[in-house]
């Protein structure tokens, strides 16, 4: 199986025990909407470019905003299944390139909502996919850091995302590295380099 589909898997399971009204790491979203979310990404073309583009969200907000009031069941279990035969996701290395990251930080979204979360166990398979996926991401939601940045796993392998002066090395394991990359602060990283630099990271606007 995938990690797009274990993610998949997992996060439904989660979201079958959580309940619709649960928070998350998305500012303002319950996990009701965190799944609507899912749904319209990959149910609804005429919705989708509103995650990204600003001048088509107020209609995506509308249309994801109608599915989060859908009956949980019903709602998860679209989620659950994925997106219709005909979208292209349902190729699977589609599928991998795609999901992957994307459902594994919503996976974590709903996870370190909760009190008490810890980071999950190191998976060796799992912790390479997000690597790869890692790569492409920083580059893109990293773009903006004014000083060079370096991505760092305790095992010594590294992404440059940015060459620059006053390098700063953020280092943790793949899938903490990747939450941090793309905005989330309940992430398990440590940063090295000078402080005024360090500094300028986090306040970052992490992405697209």
């Amino acid at each position: 199986m995938s990690l797009a589909a274990r993610e998949r898997a997992a996060l439904c399971d989660l979201l079958d025990e959580l309940g619709p009204n649960q928070p998350t790491l998305c500012t303002g979203w319950f996990t009701r909407d965190l799944a609507a979310h899912l749904v319209i990404r990959e149910r609804r073309a005429d919705a989708a470019p509103g995650i990204l583009l600003k001048p088509f969200a107020g209609y995506t907000k509308h249309v994801q905003d109608s599915y989060a009031q859908r009956p949980w069941r019903e709602l998860v279990d679209l989620v659950r299944g994925g997106p219709p035969v005909w979208w292209p996701t349902r190729v699977p290395a589609v599928d991998a390139a795609v999901n992957s990251v994307e459902l594994f930080v919503h996976h974590e979204d709903a996870r370190r909502g909760q009190e008490g979360w810890e980071p999950r166990e190191p998976d060796a398979r799992r912790d390479a996919a997000l690597w790869t996926g890692l790569g492409r991401t920083a580059r893109l939601t990293l773009r903006r850091s004014p000083v060079g940045l370096v991505l760092r796993r305790p095992d010594g392998q590294e992404h440059t995302v940015r060459r620059g002066p006053n390098t700063v090395t953020i280092t943790g394991e793949p899938g903490e590295l990747l939450l941090f990359a793309v905005g989330r602060d309940a992430a398990r990283v440590g940063f090295d380099g000078d402080q005024s630099g360090i500094a300028a990271v986090k306040g970052l606007r992490r992405g697209l």
